[in-house]
């Protein structure tokens, strides 16, 4: 029998959406969303190889793993950490295969590295690359094209640590017709979305609902960017959440503030489930979203288009992005100001970078601004790969840190938190998470009892953490206690972002 090890590098850094702080905590390792890739391509294995899987945030690598075939994956964050591991593996011995995000936009950066190169997506090549493995007659790279969804099978989440995970994952559509300068998804998912039929999503979310998950992460690009696909798909989850046994589901995801102005979706959205949403808002400059091209921002208030989203019970999380060519040193005292005036809790601030296989880096590279000392991008909220146009890199990061920890003061967070919950709407919230359902396994109950555990350990952090904390849990008990899960969420996801700023040394000095 043949024997593969499909690993998921940790990623480097840490991240705002990680959840490393579990094991800083003295807890056991664990995923803010399970990890998708592997689950994918473990499904796609045919049933006579034995087949062990890896998600580096949960469990070491085991370097002297009794494996044939050591199969790796990931995005720029995990590219260093990805290549390493090659290399360790291949002096071992083992054949080592490379895929994903990374490798079909940096081909010439992996293919040293291993011994198969996987370009592109893995449905339409997994039966000759498998074969051919089992059989020793590999080749040096496959390439394949933008697959039919309907070809892909439910995820392998039986050789998963679900215990580990606080949220499952589901993807529902590949590709994004939008175009915005600095991503990379078009580049190896296409501009054309491709979407799974909703009775193979809903089948998904059987699986992961009798494993214990009463959240998921709806994992697309952009969900709304086909708003007719989008509402059927909505239609159908509402039908299947409403006849869960045990509770319901509550799911995140991406979407576009342009969705602001389709009442009837974001009705649907809240009659799902849907409570989360990551909206790039990226930065209050019109020329900036202008350069980037980021058109589907400049049509409207985008603190009006938040309240809209609000109203109908979907708590919003942002981005924002500074060092655009046309971002001066006021942007960072324009930020604030916007910042300051949002009622959204969570924002992943960072500096903009030119990711491989981005428009930006093409253009980085041919003006000369592209900085070798980042040779995979760099997924480092506060450093970038490019050098910017109206200010010093240590202009750069020196307001970046201003600008970071004063949305992360537990002053303005609770501000911020207390003018969320003051707006979320109640009529169409949604169906709430059961954190004790009798259907939970008993190790995911102890995952949730440690996020509780956290949020203590913040509030004894410090005085100003716990009059925050304070603040926050009775303005939630007093005013909307149907909103305690939403704030244990932003909570969790404070003190994750408290501890990567703390130890990559983006705290005040």
């Amino acid at each position: 029998m043949t024997t593969i090890y499909l690993i998921s590098p940790r990623a480097e850094p840490l991240a705002y959406f990680g959840a490393e702080i579990y094991a800083h905590s003295g807890f056991a390792g664990a995923q803010m969303v399970a990890d998708l890739t592997m689950p994918t391509v473990a499904a796609l294995i045919p049933a006579d190889f034995h087949i062990r899987l890896c998600d580096e945030h949960l469990t070491p690598v085991d370097l002297d793993a009794p494996a044939d075939i050591v199969a790796l994956t990931g995005k720029t964050s995990q590219a260093g950490r990805m290549l390493e591991l090659a290399d360790a593996f291949r002096r071992r011995g083992r054949i080592v295969v490379i895929g994903g995000p990374y490798a079909s936009l940096s081909p010439d950066k992996v293919r040293p590295h291993c011994d198969v190169l996987v370009r592109g997506e893995i449905e339409g090549i997994a039966a000759a690359l498998f074969d051919d493995l089992r059989a020793g007659t590999w080749k040096a790279e496959y390439v394949g094209e933008a697959a039919d969804l309907a070809s892909t099978p439910i995820p392998r989440w039986d050789l998963y640590p679900n215990d580990r995970a606080l949220i499952g994952a589901v993807q529902t559509s590949r590709g994004c017709p939008f175009d915005c300068e600095f991503c990379d998804v078009p580049a190896y998912a296409g501009r054309r979305q491709r979407h799974k039929d909703p009775s193979q999503v809903v089948a998904e979310l059987d699986v992961l609902y009798g494993l214990g998950y009463r959240s998921v992460f709806l994992a697309d690009d952009n969900f709304t960017a086909s708003r007719r696909r989008a509402k059927g798909l909505l239609t159908a989850i509402a039908a299947w959440n409403r006849t869960r046994p045990d509770g319901s589901m509550t799911f995140a995801t991406q979407m576009s503030v342009d969705v602001a102005k389709d009442d009837e979706i974001l009705g649907l959205c809240a009659q799902a489930g849907l409570a989360v949403a990551f909206v790039g808002l990226e930065t209050p400059s019109e020329e900036s979203l202008r350069e980037t091209g980021k058109r589907q921002n400049l049509d409207g208030d985008p603190i009006e288009r938040i309240n809209r989203l609000l109203e109908h019970g979907i708590m919003v999380i942002s981005g924002l992005i500074v060092g655009f060519d046309a971002d001066g040193p006021d942007i960072f005292d324009r930020q604030r100001r916007f910042v300051d005036s949002a009622p959204i809790p969570i924002f992943s601030l960072g500096a903009l970078v030119a990711s491989s296989g981005s428009p930006l880096y093409d253009r980085m590279v041919q003006s000369g601004r592209l900085l070798a000392e980042h040779p995979y991008g760099t997924a480092q909220p506060w450093s970038s790969n490019i050098i910017p146009q109206q200010m010093s890199g240590e202009a750069l990061l020196a307001g970046l840190r201003h600008l970071g920890n004063h949305i992360y003061s537990p002053q303005a967070f609770g501000d911020r938190m207390v003018a969320m919950l003051d707006r979320l709407g109640t009529a169409c919230v949604g169906p709430a998470p059961v954190p004790n359902g009798e259907s939970l396994v008993a190790s995911r109950k102890a995952l949730m009892r440690q996020t509780a555990e956290l949020i203590k350990h913040l509030a004894l952090s410090g005085p100003a953490e716990k009059a925050m904390v304070t603040r926050i849990g009775r303005h939630a008990l007093r005013h909307r206690p149907q909103f305690l899960p939403l704030v244990q969420t932003c909570l969790r996801f404070y003190a994750q972002i408290r501890h990567v700023y703390r130890l990559t040394g983006f705290e005040p000095t």
